[in-house]
Parts: structure tokens; C-alpha cells; sequence
């Protein structure tokens, strides 16, 4: 099925972005939102898109206001009813997402095809609050929509193949990654770098390194910004809503760092609010530094442990084995949807996590695991994948196999 015309519901920062990258492709979209301002905030945000291509000297004027008028903005669901894709961008809580899918199963035509952006829930669920869950699919998008090239593709339990290549084909066609991701919560690139982030945060709440400390390591082994800064981008709250539903399906070794929740409680959620992790715009961190004295001194978090970049990628790597054990995607993908959807590289080159186990030697990294496990717990038990491969020798590239084959 070929889409003519594709529909946002929700304007917030990434609803808006998706919009743009529809208009961007020549095609008009409805964006719907149920507060005015933030309808209002959506527009803005396309604009200011565009905006700057023009002040980049990459389009015209005139070309601009020819991708503003594709979009129609509106707090109902008129313009809905000759959409062949709708693209759901609300908060990412459940029963919202079901509403807003049962709502749209009323409006749409039969043909159509709802997608979500959740960056992490369910999409069998959420398709089993429409009469059409053959047509549901998750869609997402990576921030800043306009500029990430990953798209995750996750088709639910009753998701047909015939709308798994419909949203491929669209995807492409927004000049998109797609990679095609198996049902399972965090889906890929999420379930990843959770950890990562975690264990980061982990080892600032101990005292092992300050934020400043952390992500200059993280910069200087290759990331494109440390993880405090990503998350402040990103917004803490909706770190730590991922996080609390990674552990509530994956168990201990997804539990959430305690200073997530005091960050949460006391609004600071990052560059939105001029106060994350980081203090911005005449906000400062000391409110920050207070919140860790005070889990230390109550002795909710141990205190003085050590850090070193090992910590924040060990915990990746065997989460990218696991991925691979369950067949969530393959291998290159998997490692192509880290690098596109983080910029992650080492040293500069483009690596994903199974292309870096590789190259440290897969016994290498069990070898580390083990000696993080005895230092800080079960969240560091090497996979059954990793142990499985060095009882067979597939080390790495210096056995010529490992998780990649090498000539």
C-alpha cells in the first residue's frame, strides 16, 4: 500500500519532528494534538526546523511555506478519515496509547495503519485495544527526529507482513534506517543503552566520579556526548518511566538507579526544565550533589566504589548478547542500529557493541563481567551466549569468529 497522506497525534517535541520529516518527503500529514499550546508547540517546532535550513542557505523562502501549508493542525479528528498512516506521539503511558488507538479504530478507514512511537511499550497490547491489530506496528523515531536516520520497525504479535512492508517502504521513503526489531520491551537500541545509563548513574550516586568525570570518559572513548548530558537532552522522566518498566519486565538486573527517582520527584528533568543532572540557564547542580550525600548518608547506596568505562559497557555488551540469544535482530543490525541510533564509535571508528566484544576478545569480556559480578553484584553474571562462545573458541577476531565472522 503506498501512503499519500499520513497523520501525528501528539505535537510535543517528537510528534512535531515526525511531522516535519513527513512534510520533508513531500507529503501532507495531520497533526492533532488536545492542547492548544502544544498543537501551537508542534508548529513551532516545524518551523524552527525549517527555519534554519533557510538560514543554512539549503532551501528557499518560498520552498519553506510550500512544507509549512502540507501540515494541518487540529484538536479533533477531523482530516482523519482519508489518512492511510497514523503515527501516535503521546506520553508514553499504556492505557493512554490504547485510548488514543481506540479513538483513531472509530475515525480511520480500514486500510489504515496505526504506528507507535513509544520508545519502549508494548505493541501486541497495544494493537489488542483495536479491531485492526494486524495494521498496528511500532514505529520509532530517535531524537531529534529530523536529524537521527534509525528508525525502529516492531511488528506485534498479529502485525501482518504485508504492513511490515508497507512502513518499511514508507520509512525508506522519509529517507530513513529502518531496522526491523522482535516484540520485546525496550525493543533494541533502548534496552541497550539503559544499562549503560544506568550504570553511569550508578556510579555517580557512589562517589566513584563526578557527571563531568563520567562523560568526559565516555567522550574521549568515543560517544558523542557523555550520558548525562544524553539524558538531560533526553529527559529524565522519560529515563526513568523506560527504566522502571525495564525492571519491571527484566527483573534485578534492569533496577534503576535511586537518584533517577529523587530527580523525578523534584522535577528536575533535564534541559527542558533548566535543571537535570546538570544546571542550566542560572539553575546549578549543588541540589544534585545534596541528593547523593543524603542516599549515602541514609545508606540507600553504597559509597566509594571506583569507576572505569568498563562498568557502562560491559553491561551493554552481554545485553546485546542477550538480544542476539533471543533473536530480537541480527547481528550487523544490531550494531548498525547503536551506531546509527547513538553515534556510538570507539576511538572514533564506527562500533557497535558486538563489533567491540569482538575486537577485545570475547574471553576478555566474560573475563571482565566475572570480576564486576564479584565486585558489585548479578547484573554483571556474563550471557549464557558469551560463556557459550568461549567454550567454543569463537573469541573474537583473533579466532576469526565471534559474535561477526572475519576472514
Amino acid at each position: 500500500m503506498y501512503i499519500f497522506k499520513a497523520a501525528v497525534v501528539g505535537a510535543g517535541a517528537m510528534g512535531g519532528g515526525i511531522a516535519q520529516v513527513i512534510t520533508f518527503s513531500g507529503l501532507p500529514v495531520v497533526l492533532k494534538d488536545v492542547d492548544q499550546k502544544m498543537l501551537d508547540k508542534g508548529m513551532e517546532t516545524v518551523r524552527e526546523i525549517y527555519q534554519a535550513r533557510v538560514d543554512k542557505g539549503k532551501m528557499s523562502a518560498g520552498d519553506m511555506q510550500s512544507k509549512l501549508d502540507l501540515v494541518t493542525a487540529t484538536l479533533t479528528y477531523d482530516g482523519f478519515e482519508d489518512v492511510d498512516i497514523v503515527i501516535e506521539a503521546v506520553p508514553e503511558i499504556m492505557k493512554i496509547k490504547q485510548r488514543v488507538f481506540a479513538e483513531l479504530d472509530e475515525v480511520c478507514p480500514e486500510a489504515t495503519i496505526f504506528a507507535s512511537n513509544t520508545s519502549a511499550l508494548s505493541i501486541s497490547e497495544m494493537a489488542a485495544a483495536t479491531k485492526r491489530p494486524h495494521k498496528v506496528i511500532g514505529m520509532h523515531f530517535f531524537n531529534p527526529a529530523h536529524v537521527m536516520k534509525l528508525v525502529e520497525i516492531i511488528p506485534g504479535l498479529s502485525t501482518s507482513q504485508e504492513t511490515v512492508d508497507d512502513v518499511l517502504m514508507f520509512t525508506e521513503s522519509l529517507r530513513k534506517l529502518p531496522v526491523v526489531v522482535q516484540e520485546c520491551p525496550g525493543f533494541l537500541v533502548n534496552r541497550l543503552l539503559m544499562p549503560y545509563l544506568n550504570e553511569a548513574t550508578l556510579c555517580l550516586q557512589e562517589g566513584a566520579a563526578t557527571a563531568a568525570e563520567i562523560d568526559t570518559a565516555a567522550r574521549e572513548f568515543g560517544w558523542p556526548m557523555g550520558p548525562f548530558q544524553l539524558m538531560d537532552m533526553l529527559g529524565l522522566d522519560i529515563c526513568y518511566h523506560t527504566g522502571e518498566y525495564l525492571y519491571q519486565e527484566y527483573g534485578e538486573r534492569m533496577k534503576g538507579a535511586e537518584l533517577f527517582e529523587e530527580l523525578f520527584k523534584a522535577g528536575r528533568l533535564g534541559e527542558k526544565t533548566n535543571a537535570g543532572f546538570y544546571g542550566y540557564g542560572g539553575q546549578s547542580d549543588e541540589p544534585v550533589k545534596d541528593m547523593i550525600a543524603q542516599l549515602q548518608a541514609d545508606g540507600q547506596v553504597q559509597a566509594g566504589t571506583g569507576f572505569n568505562m568498563d562498568r557502562l559497557m560491559m553491561p551493554m555488551i552481554n545485553e546485546a548478547s542477550m538480544c542476539l540469544l533471543e533473536n530480537v535482530a541480527r547481528p550487523n543490525d544490531i550494531d548498525m542500529a547503536m551506531i546509527a541510533g547513538t553515534g556510538m564509535t570507539k576511538g572514533g571508528e564506527r562500533m557497535g557493541p558486538l563489533a567491540l566484544a569482538d575486537e577485545m576478545g570475547l574471553d576478555v569480556v566474560v573475563e571482565k563481567l566475572q570480576a564486576l559480578q564479584a565486585q558489585h553484584g548479578e547484573r554483571f553474571r556474563p550471557s549464557r551466549l558469551l560463556k557459550t562462545k568461549v567454550r567454543a573458541g569463537h573469541l573474537g577476531k583473533k579466532t576469526g569468529r565471534g559474535f561477526l565472522e572475519y576472514s
